[in-house]
């Protein structure tokens, strides 16, 4: 199987030694792994060319959704809801798997309403993918469970 590896990991320092981490966890469990940084080139059109690229020629997307400048990253959460709108597995791993409403009350700072179905992340993410607790060994465990 080959296993998109989405997240913000990319925006680290040593992003290319996460990256090789990765692909070797998914080469332990027989899969391999698409980094984001496979695509060598600095355009952004070309970097968002070469990742749908990767994303369309996985079998599953796992995803850190981990809190990244406030909230998961917008180019990860994009790069899931295109994952879903092709049909792909999708697992979003998590550090901390409390809902919405837990974590955040049933209102924002600004009094606006926090959705309340039990999710961790907003509904189209909880519904169009697989969330679990932990980091990405333990997504990939998951995957092969299923």
């Amino acid at each position: 199987m080959k296993i998109y590896i989405a997240g913000p990991d990319v925006f680290e320092k040593n992003a290319a030694e996460i990256g090789m981490k990765y692909k070797e966890i998914c080469s332990l469990y027989g899969h391999e792994g698409l980094y984001p940084l496979d695509n060598e080139c600095d355009s952004s059109k070309d970097i968002y060319l070469g990742n749908i690229a990767l994303i369309d020629s996985a079998d599953a997307v796992i995803a850190n959704g981990n809190e990244f400048r406030g909230e998961m990253d917008v180019g990860t959460a994009f790069e899931v809801g295109y994952a879903a709108a092709k049909g792909k597995k999708i697992v979003i791993y998590l550090d901390d798997t409390a809902s919405l409403v837990e974590k955040y009350g049933r209102e924002d700072e600004k009094g606006r309403i926090v959705e309340d179905f039990g999710h961790p992340l907003n509904l189209m993410l909880a519904e169009s993918s697989e969330i679990i607790k932990g980091g990405f060994h333990e997504a990939i465990v998951h995957l092969n469970t299923k």
